[in-house]
């Protein structure tokens, strides 16, 4: 059956999840915190993932932006920067408006002129996903913005796959779901979604069920897969 909905993670899928840290580096005043960005960066993405399937698994939901938080605190610690409580407060702020990367505009644009619906699946509060849409400029060419806090688990359980066919009525082979995370891509695809791995960092597959057929280094070429 011919895939009519297109289903993207957002965080380091459609927005990229280092530039708040990178942004904040550039900014004048911060020298000193150049020097530690991108170790900030990779650790406050790893807690951050962390800690949301810990909480899935113990059953302790809360919103992904109380996940962010901690995921920072525990980033800015392990440089020894947590007291600066202005460097706190600017890189939540610029996480709460997250770039998109360079591809995605015209991406989605084209998805749109197939006549296909497009959506986020994301972990991200609604708020947040709002926020990075509007500062992004996509929210126009998205069909919708579903996030776990209608089922209150993490990804990857299953009910959270399940928001994409409530919300357009399509069976998992008519959607393609596409996430920058391996583990995502798996589960989905494990899930029986069609599925892309967006693999920027040219890494190892994941060990785990649910293989991704397609492995991309981008999203360039997501309007251009023999699924529709």
């Amino acid at each position: 059956m011919a895939v009519t909905t297109c289903v993207f993670d957002a965080y380091g899928t459609l927005f990229d999840v280092a530039a708040a840290a990178r942004e904040a580096a550039a900014e004048p005043g911060r020298q000193d915190f150049a020097a530690h960005w991108p170790a900030i960066a990779e650790r406050w993405r790893l807690k951050q993932l962390e800690y949301s399937w810990q909480r899935a698994i113990r059953g302790a939901h809360c919103d992904f932006w109380q996940v962010t938080q901690d995921g920072l605190d525990y980033a800015l610690a392990a440089e020894g920067l947590e007291g600066d409580a202005d460097l706190r407060a600017r890189l939540l702020a610029l996480y709460h408006e997250l770039s998109a990367y360079p591809e995605v505009p015209a991406m989605l644009a084209a998805l749109k002129v197939r006549g296909l619906n497009t959506a986020i699946l994301s972990n991200g509060s609604p708020d947040m996903l709002r926020g990075a849409t509007v500062s992004a400029g996509i929210g126009d060419r998205l069909d919708a913005l579903l996030s776990v806090e209608d089922v209150g688990i993490f990804k990857p359980a299953p009910a959270v796959y399940d928001l994409v066919g409530t919300r357009f009525g399509t069976t998992p082979d008519q959607v393609l779901f596409v996430s920058s995370n391996g583990w995502d891509a798996s589960a989905a695809t494990d899930y029986g979604f069609h599925t892309a791995w967006v693999n920027r960092a040219g890494l190892p597959v994941d060990r785990l069920p649910g293989r991704p057929p397609r492995i991309l280094p981008d999203l360039a070429t997501i309007p251009e897969l023999d699924l529709y």
